[in-house]
């Protein structure tokens, strides 16, 4: 279609036959397939991510790689080619090691995004459907809600007080307010009230609209034309890490200059201690500390998606882990979201089929396809509207053919606040009708009279007590309960008052059999679960006692009631409440602060576009996949199948994501403070027990696999028996210091005993004993990284063999130190001689002890836990 018709300067009627669409009946699927060949599929350009070869070259930004090619330059200069071959050969690993991680994360990362889809709705053939919005061609007739994202640029057809927010294309953050009148061609585009575009939110308000426009011929499709590069923040924990890093990095470089000026004085050559200086250095900096993480949250995160859960930031990653308090609605996620209709509730069987009419007529769920048998109908919508459908449709009500005879002349959308939906329709040119359905509280209020055997009669107080018992009787059952009222009309104003009471319908939805263990789960985790509904207080009470919670009545609080509450009353009850009632989304906010201002990290569940403030005020926002655009782009955590066991099992895969990254902590820094004690104490001593391209070599070829492996390490089955950790639990805990502290003393205690207990009783030379000193570093590394694989629990207690991809590294690391022994190349590379058993058993011997006395040290801190607890 041309790109420079002013639609917004014809009619709609004039638009959709133009564009040869039918506003009732929209486009058939025949025209569908023609359009979409003819104007490709409805996307825009996608940022473009990193290249590989972009990734490769990024790793030589590192101030690690700046030391290492400074180096290099240094001792080519002196001649030492060598040295040198070691120097470059170490900016060559480093930078493929680099490069292999941080590619994982990218493309993590990047499968991550595609799971994201924007849903639209259309009628096609005659029957609304929903569908990917990629799949909409010009032409289409699209219907858009309050939550959705607006999946192309339209024409309004049809609209019911719509407010649009046209921010993401116009920077105007003020609602607009959409109308269908046509409006001068050389209306500015921040001004043309009766179009929508692509990419901009609804916030109030239903609209029909033909699509006039897709992809790249839309607005916003002319402005993302540039391509972008993709820029993944980083997340509060990896700055932190960066920062850490940076003064480990300086603290390092300080220690260096020391150990350089000693080894001058101590009589060695310039060149000897530049080279020692450097390998210590490169040794000692984890600048492989913040890719490792990266690394271990996307691999979280992929882990996360398989169980249903799309995490949509890293940094949500991050911070699931520490979730102490769930806030959690009850349907769909704790029960099946599966509802049925148990019971109507009215004077008379007239009574319960007009009830079931006004269910069906006050109704935002559809059949995609009516023309096909009952068991095989797609049933789009709510779970209360698609049980309420099916019941009026099982009551011989036809939706359909109601509409077609009763035209609709207004609607008042449902809403969280008002609690109900109304809708006026036209029965003929001399009487409207009104329909509403909504909370059976509020249309009682709403109410003058109620209809007993055809005929109105006066709603008395004891009617309304009799009508509020048979309330209280459906919602102690566990019911979801909603209410139907109707008023004839001759004008649309003072509608909702005086109207007639018509019935009530109770629907069971059933408990999910597995949220019960998934409750005691959170429990045992030192989680609390509590249930924040709009639904009936004995509704949500009958629910939580079936699912095992201890309910008193003190601990139940309906919205009303905490509208009474200043925000220090409130405080003080916070921790008592367990259900709130009748909930509202600015009362979500308030418990989200009120947990908050007590150093609580709480998650909290909603699927509306009125939800998206309190999701956004969460820890852990938590939308559900059947609910609004809106909600899912604001929210940390979107559940794919609406399911409660999935917010707990994301929270397990948090924690395993913080264990893993104090895993990697744990075996990174003890490696650095070993060797720079060794270096540091063997030339106090006068003497170097090991040379600095031996250094290098541990570093880079014995640590760096496993030190990448772990970042593979499956969760520890414990994992869900500890407390949540806080926002101010330090990343490095005391068991970690204490642990880095020990290996690498026990380490240098037996390494430096060892040179100096063979430099002097021994006949071997000294590239001998360093050789002996190098085996004995790269064996202990190999071997104390499986200590690292639980920082809670004794090697004897864990399986050592879970993670193949370690088991793999240690094997590679193993023949890689056997390479570097005996084969004649690496002997003059690294200035290595054979050894002998003896030599081997020496080395062995001592690892293991050590292995013994860190796993001792560990031990002692499990102990320690346990007596406190």
């Amino acid at each position: 279609m041309a790109k420079e018709v002013a639609w917004h300067s014809l009619s709609w009627r004039e638009v959709v036959e133009k564009l040869k669409s039918d506003s009732k009946q929209g486009l058939s699927e025949k025209e569908v397939k023609e359009r979409r060949e003819k104007f490709g599929r409805n996307l825009l350009p996608e940022e473009k991510p990193f290249s590989k070869l972009r990734i490769f070259l990024e790793q030589f930004k590192s101030p690690l790689i700046y030391i290492l090619v400074i180096a290099g330059i240094v001792v080519l200069f002196f001649k030492e080619f060598t040295d040198a071959i070691v120097i470059f050969g170490a900016v060559f690993l480093n930078t493929i090691v680099g490069f292999f991680q941080e590619n994982k994360a990218s493309e993590a990362l990047r499968k991550l995004k595609k799971i994201v889809k924007i849903s639209a709705q259309v009628i096609r053939q005659g029957n609304a459907k929903i569908i990917d919005s990629e799949e909409i061609v010009p032409g289409d007739i699209f219907i858009l809600n309050p939550g959705d994202k607006v999946p192309a640029d339209g024409r309004i057809i049809e609209s019911n007080n719509l407010k649009t927010n046209e921010m993401a294309l116009t920077g105007e953050w003020l609602p607009a307010q959409k109308k269908t009148d046509t409006l001068p061609k050389k209306k500015p585009l921040a001004d043309r009230d009766n179009m929508v575009y692509m990419g901009t939110v609804i916030e109030d308000g239903k609209a029909t609209a033909v699509a006039t426009a897709t992809g790249l011929e839309t607005e916003i499709g002319n402005i993302a034309q540039m391509v972008k590069e993709a820029k993944e923040e980083k997340t509060p924990l990896q700055k932190k890490l960066a920062r850490f890093a940076k003064i480990v990095g300086g603290i390092i470089a300080l220690l260096c200059i020391i150990i350089f000026i000693e080894g001058i004085i101590t009589g060695n050559s310039f060149l000897e201690m530049f080279t020692i200086a450097v390998a210590v250095a490169v040794a000692a900096i984890p600048e492989g500390l913040p890719v490792a993480m990266t690394v271990i949250l996307a691999l979280g995160m992929q882990r996360i998606l398989k169980k249903k859960g799309l995490v949509r930031k890293l940094a949500s990653a991050e911070t699931l882990g520490s979730t102490s308090i769930i806030a959690t609605d009850k349907t769909a996620t704790l029960t099946e979201g599966k509802m049925r209709v148990a019971e109507v509730i009215a004077e008379t069987k007239t009574g319960r089929h007009l009830a079931l009419k006004i269910a069906t007529l006050c109704n935002e769920a559809f059949i995609e396809n009516p023309e096909e048998t009952m068991e095989k109908w797609v049933i789009q919508g709510r779970p209360t509207d698609k049980a309420l459908l099916l019941a009026g449709v099982q009551a011989g009500i036809n939706k359909k053919e109601l509409e077609k005879r009763m035209l609709k002349i207004a609607e008042l959308p449902f809403s969280p606040v008002n609690k109900y939906l109304g809708r006026a329709f036209a029965l003929n040119k001399k009487e409207d009708i009104l329909y509403v359905s909504g909370a059976p509280e509020k249309l009682l209020e709403m109410s003058k009279y109620f209809i007993k055997d055809r005929k109105e009669e006066a709603l008395t107080l004891q009617k309304k007590n009799e009508l509020k018992d048979s309330l209280e009787d459906l919602t102690g059952k566990g019911l979801r309960v909603v209410a139907m009222a109707y008023k004839k009309i001759d004008n649309l104003k003072d509608l909702f008052n005086d109207l007639v009471f018509v019935g009530m319908i109770g629907l069971k939805d059933p408990i999910r059999k597995e949220v019960k263990k998934a409750i005691k789960i959170c429990q045992q985790a030192g989680m609390r679960p509590i249930i924040v509904t709009g639904d009936h207080k004995l509704t949500a009470k009958a629910v939580a006692q079936e699912l095992g919670f201890k309910v008193k009545e003190k601990n139940i609080m309906q919205g009303r009631e905490l509208d009474k509450l200043s925000d220090k009353q409130f405080e003080k009850r916070v921790k008592d409440i367990q259900i709130y009632a009748r909930v509202e989304p600015k009362h979500k906010m308030r418990i989200i602060e009120a947990w908050q201002e007590k150093g609580e990290v709480i998650a909290m569940t909603g699927d509306g576009i009125n939800d998206a403030p309190a999701l956004k005020k969460a820890d852990i926002g938590v939308a559900l996949g059947s609910g609004t655009e809106v909600a899912k782009e604001v929210s940390d955590l979107v559940l794919l199948t609406d399911n409660f066991n999935i917010i707990v099992a994301a929270i397990e895969e948090g924690r395993a994501i913080i264990d893993n990254i104090r895993k990697v902590i744990t075996y990174l820094i003890s490696d650095a403070f070993t060797e720079i004690i060794l270096i540091g104490i063997g030339l106090f001593f006068g003497h170097l027990p090991i040379t600095a391209v031996q250094i290098l070599w541990v570093n880079l070829i014995e640590d760096g696999l496993p030190n990448i492996a772990l970042a593979f390490e499956p969760k520890e089955k414990d994992l869900m028996k500890q407390k949540p950790q806080g926002h101010d639990t330090p990343l490095l805990t005391r068991e970690m210091k204490t642990l880095i502290f020990i290996i690498g003393i026990l380490t240098d205690f037996f390494l430096l005993g060892l040179f100096f207990c063979l430099l002097k009783y021994s006949n071997y030379e000294i590239p001998h004993i360093r050789t002996i000193i190098f085996a004995a570093l790269a064996v202990d590394s190999l071997l104390y990284v499986f200590s690292c694989k639980s920082l809670r629990r004794n090697l004897w207690h864990i399986n050592p063999f879970s993670n193949k991809f370690l088991l793999y590294a240690c094997g590679f690391g193993l023949i890689a130190l056997l390479l570097a022994i005996y084969l004649s190349p690496f002997q003059t590379l690294l200035k290595t001689v054979p050894l002998g058993l003896i030599d081997w058993a020496i080395i062995l011997a001592l690892s293991i002890i050590e292995l013994i006395l860190i796993e001792a040290t560990k031990w002692l801190f499990i102990t320690k836990k346990l007596r406190n607890i």
